[in-house]
């Protein structure tokens, strides 16, 4: 299974590289897909292969292929997507962030508004636990392509030397963490410069294995915004109503009912959100089968 000569294909960034099937398969392998899904994928999708077709376009018709064949899996596969349509705001993502940290035990305040020794600060995300303090800027981009450069993370810690200096620590045995969390990616000076200051960045793709991407499979804490088996429509009322993880709405009836949902798809969105969620740990372990 193969190309007789490389294709070239257009990323989000506008930049060239070869089409690799590798890519596809293991793009495909982490959200799940099994072999047979991922040859058959493949199998559909080279011929329809051309020169300069965009990742954007093999994304989507690998995306409505699998959906097909296992709407869990779709919805995996969609999960960087499914992030950016937690706009148009970037507060569903803050909350989003926010319910992340909170499944690791932390007290969670969502724009909180912080005193510094110069001016106040609206705090995307603090997070208490024990005698750990941490504070979070989120920044989030609806549209691919869009990197976090090197004067975010300049300006964010400025912004959190001014807070330390008004005296969060009052307690000499608290210990501080700066966090920037991105759905998007890092530049590489935005990185050296996180990791100077003793910055904590998370994107998604950053930390290797620790990323967003990972923290959101290995928890299964998935935004809603990922589930085929709503409408945009019903996606963005939920949203409205301050509601982000797939767990808090797949088995709410009245919930779902009220956004719009129709009786007789209720079953649909209950059966792709408990594979999505309850099923996270049997799916890792089953991904050949």
């Amino acid at each position: 299974m193969g190309l007789k000569h490389k294709i070239v294909v257009t990323k989000a960034s506008g930049l060239k590289e070869p089409f690799s099937i590798k890519k596809l398969r293991n793009s495909l392998a982490s959200a799940n897909a099994t072999s047979v899904e991922i040859n058959s994928i493949i199998e559909s999708l080279l011929p329809k292969l051309y020169e300069g077709i965009s990742t954007k376009k093999i994304y989507s018709e690998a995306f409505r292929l699998l959906r097909r064949q296992s709407k869990p899996h779709a919805a995996r596969y969609y999960l960087k997507k499914g992030i950016m349509e937690l706009g148009p705001s970037g507060f569903p993502f803050e909350k989003f962030v926010g319910e992340l940290f909170k499944h690791l035990g932390y007290a969670v305040q969502v724009g909180k508004i912080v005193q510094g020794k110069c001016v106040t600060h609206e705090i995307d995300v603090m997070a208490e636990k024990e005698n750990e303090i941490i504070l979070m800027e989120c920044k989030y981009r609806n549209q691919p392509g869009i990197n976090v450069d090197v004067k975010t993370p300049l300006y964010i810690n400025s912004r959190f030397e001014d807070v330390l200096a008004n005296g969060l620590l009052k307690n000499t045995e608290n210990k501080f963490a700066g966090w920037i969390t991105t759905n998007a990616k890092f530049t590489t000076d935005a990185i050296d410069y996180g990791r100077c200051k003793g910055l904590n960045l998370l994107s998604w793709d950053y930390p290797h294995n620790k990323a967003l991407k990972d923290f959101i499979d290995n928890s299964g804490l998935f935004p809603l915004t990922c589930l085929t088996t709503l409408t945009r429509q019903e996606k963005q009322w939920l949203l409205a109503k301050d509601h982000v993880l797939v767990r808090d709405i797949f088995d709410n009836k009245n919930l779902l009912l009220k956004a719009g949902v129709k009786e007789n798809r209720l079953k649909y969105v209950y059966e792709e959100g408990l594979k999505l969620c309850c099923n996270n740990n049997n799916n890792n372990n089953n991904k050949t089968n």
